[in-house]
């Protein structure tokens, strides 16, 4: 029997509120399935599994203080039997099985008017936002009604309102910054490249396409600092008692802002193995998700470097704080034309401010340089992202 226990949400998160449990004992789960949502300063967050198994006991009742390593439930992990409430090795195939404890029953849950399931934590939002049951379809198991779907099925305005308390993530965003601004050593570079070549590739790309399949030049950014933070792994990972550790996977980190108020970074795992197109539908996906106050804790957990532009609200370099543990973040500024020479005199071209802040303790100037000449090198051939 292993416990589950409240997953680290970022540096700056030390617990959160159980608003839901989306499985319930007796159920069986896989790596990556969510089996609960917690209300945090950033949103809700979508509690996922580590293993695979059958949730024996919930440990925690809605509504209560989940600090960050605490345990949530009990899951039975393949191979174990449970006999009077006690895990134990399956008996060789051979031997009779014991007699297996009955799982705890299920919580009850409440059905709308149309005998439709309702999680207890859905009703109870629908009450407060004034959302008919009657009218929302739920996305559960089993067609269950969940908080996420009687909060879709309201305006915006309405349901921001109704579920985050804005100037808690603002304090709790100024006090990561705060954190980082007083032990990181920050040091800053930017780098000016032209970018024509992008823009000319992507005009090609999308002139057949919808404008639901069409890329943006976001998508290209991330994937060149992606593929750059590949070949100088100093700038992917996590700085930690004391030492640097690079990180295997490459999970860019996008700031995205959250509708009402607030930033969130959230991860685009393996963002170096996805082509331009994947990476587009996932950026566009994760958008959504985000600014609807909805994420994955694998997603809020595991950024390995942070990509952030200001270009599309007219800023023309974005100079970045670093999230702890990461050691970099990468701006950029909104695409601009000017003048810029060229072997046979100045000609106008659109050009971009890439900006770096970097962790004095894992890297230097002359690094930061390369990386960002790196960065530039890849946006000046589209192609070959």
């Amino acid at each position: 029997m292993s416990e589950f226990r409240m997953p680290s949400l970022g540096a700056d998160m030390e617990a959160g509120t159980l608003v839901e449990w989306v499985r319930k004992p007796g159920e069986a789960v896989k790596r990556g399935d969510i089996i609960a949502v917690v209300e945090t300063q950033k949103g809700a967050i979508e509690i996922e599994v580590f293993e695979d198994g059958i949730i024996e006991e919930e440990l925690l009742a809605v509504g209560a203080t989940v600090p960050v390593g605490a345990p949530m439930a009990r899951i039975r992990v393949e191979g174990e039997v449970v006999s009077a409430g006690v895990a134990s090795p399956a008996p060789p195939p051979d031997a009779p099985p014991p007699q297996q404890a009955s799982p705890p029953p299920s919580p009850v849950i409440a059905a709308a008017p149309s005998s439709v399931r309702v999680s207890p934590a859905a009703r109870r939002l629908a009450k407060d936002l004034g959302v008919d049951l009657a009218s929302v379809k739920g996305s559960g198991p089993g067609g269950t009604i969940t908080r996420d779907d009687v909060s879709s099925a309201v305006p915006a305005p309405v349901r921001e309102k109704g579920r985050y308390d804005f100037s808690a993530m603002r304090r709790a965003i100024a006090a990561a910054m705060a954190r980082s601004k007083r032990e990181i050593p920050h040091y800053y570079l930017s780098h000016t490249i032209e970018i024509g070549a992008a823009q000319e590739w992507l005009a090609a790309h999308n002139a057949a396409r919808t404008p639901a399949e069409r890329l943006l030049m976001g998508a290209l950014f991330v994937k060149a600092v992606a593929r750059a933070a590949r070949e100088f792994p100093e700038f992917n990972g996590f700085y930690a008692d004391n030492a640097f550790s690079a990180s295997e996977a490459i999970n860019v980190g996008v700031a995205i802002a959250i509708r009402g108020a607030g930033l969130a970074a959230p991860a685009l795992h393996d963002t170096a193995d996805l082509d331009v197109s994947a990476l587009m539908a996932r950026m566009r996906d994760l958008i959504a998700r985000v600014r609807a106050g909805r994420f994955k804790s694998s997603e809020i957990a595991d950024p390995t470097i942070t990509v952030t532009s200001l270009g599309d609200r007219g800023v023309e370099a974005v100079w970045g704080v670093i999230y702890p543990p990461q050691v970099a973040i990468v701006g950029f500024g909104r695409i601009t034309v000017r003048p810029w020479a060229i072997e046979n005199g100045i000609v106008a071209r659109p050009t971009v401010c890439i900006t770096l802040a970097a962790d004095h303790r894992a890297t230097d100037g002359h690094q930061g340089a390369l990386f960002l000449e790196r960065i530039g090198e890849l946006l000046a051939d589209p192609s070959a992202l």
